[in-house]
């Protein structure tokens, strides 16, 4: 703790010495006043943990980007809505923040945390974070530079569970997808082979059929994940507002319809898992970080079997030990704490089902569980792996 107070204080004193130039060049400008109120409200939960956005604006223009939906994609200089103090305060009050329990995610939304400017809030975000303790499993996603000074600093952290997700495609479409598919690769190397303590991970994504699912993608998957702790592989987030901006591109639609979940058609899912010789391979980011980290998954993904199948055997046991059904009493008083109908709330075989729910209520109760919740209006669908419907046909 030390070391780490004194590293942070020569950083502070070089911004000093360098004097208010220098904090005009990394300092980011604030957010519109008439920024999307979907944007401005910078926490939310997702299922891989809640999420903290006060930095939004990215000029990477990744045509499939889900900035199309919050009406951002525009803006490609990153906007701070709040100093960086401000949002982690409120991020650890947030009523589903359970310290040393809640997975976090930063900057996942809107912009990309390396950045040169945006990485400075980044690592604020993670020390100011750090400095409270705390061991929560922290989230980053990220197709740009990761340097080995950036490292180095990941590695002072001394509480904080960091994973790193070098998001990689193989996409050679600049239309789709304009950066240079080295720079993650690049990125997984150095993290590899630097990293003392932080993990990372192989972001196989967006995994699109007709695209980038020939062979030498497979292939050249297959030796990027020998340079990460595990590897996560997932498929198109397709919604009529990316739909309508790849039209404009002069794209011929990739499928026939959208979705509101990704789209992993099953002839592409059995030709990856069929081809691919990457170790380590999951279907689920939490499955993969868990992985990393020689720990459980905490989505409790293990209680649907069929996701498993792909597994390492040591991972399954890991989950399988704390795979545990909770007590009716438990499950209420967390619904209760969510604002969940508690009425509708039970508890059969292996998840829980909830009625009328948003993802922040169920995520928030499938992180503290380690338990499955699922709502009637959207059942779990054997053998899809929670995944569109668009391309399966058993």
């Amino acid at each position: 703790m030390f070391s780490y107070r004194i590293a942070s204080l020569r950083r502070t004193l070089k911004h000093a010495v360098v004097g208010i130039h220098y904090r005009e060049e990394i300092m980011l400008r604030p957010a519109p006043q008439d920024l999307p109120a979907s944007l401005s409200a910078f926490i939310d939960y997702r299922k891989s943990g809640l999420s903290l956005n006060h930095v939004v604006g990215c000029p990477l223009d990744c045509g499939y980007c889900v900035r199309h939906l919050f009406n951002n994609y525009d803006m490609k200089k990153p906007h701070r809505i709040v100093p960086t103090s401000d949002a982690v305060e409120q991020l650890v009050h947030h009523w589903a923040f359970q310290a040393h329990n809640t997975p976090i995610q930063i900057f996942n939304r809107a912009t990309d945390p390396f950045l040169p400017k945006v990485k400075e809030e980044l690592f604020e975000t993670l020390e100011a974070l750090d400095l409270r303790g705390l061991a929560n499993l922290v989230l980053i996603i990220t197709r740009w530079h990761v340097t080995r000074d950036d490292v180095v600093r990941l590695d002072q952290l001394q509480h904080l569970r960091v994973t790193i997700l070098c998001t990689w495609s193989g996409i050679e479409d600049d239309r789709l997808e304009p950066v240079d598919q080295s720079i993650a690769a690049k990125s997984l190397e150095t993290l590899f082979e630097q990293s003392r303590r932080t993990r990372c991970v192989l972001y196989w994504r967006p995994l699109i059929l007709g695209i980038n699912d020939t062979d030498a993608h497979i292939e050249k998957a297959a030796q990027l994940s020998n340079i990460a702790h595990a590897t996560a592989f997932t498929g198109l987030f397709l919604r009529e507002e990316i739909r309508a901006h790849l039209r404009g591109l002069g794209l011929e639609d990739v499928y026939a319809d959208v979705a509101r979940r990704k789209v992993m058609p099953q002839e592409l899912e059995r030709r990856i898992l069929s081809r691919s010789k990457a170790s380590k391979l999951f279907r689920k980011t939490s499955c993969a970080v868990a992985h990393a980290w020689s720990t459980h998954d905490y989505n409790g993904h293990v209680g649907l079997p069929d996701l498993c199948d792909i597994c390492p055997p040591e991972q399954v046991r890991r989950c399988k030990a704390v795979f545990v059904r909770p007590k009716l009493e438990e499950v209420l008083r967390l619904a209760s704490i969510a604002g969940l109908d508690v009425e509708a709330v039970t508890v059969e075989g292996d998840r829980i089902f909830v009625s009328n729910s948003s993802e922040e209520q169920r995520y928030f109760l499938q992180h503290s569980l380690n338990f499955q919740v699922h709502d009637r209006a959207h059942p779990h669908r054997p053998g899809r792996h929670g995944r569109a419907e668009i391309g399966w046909t058993t």
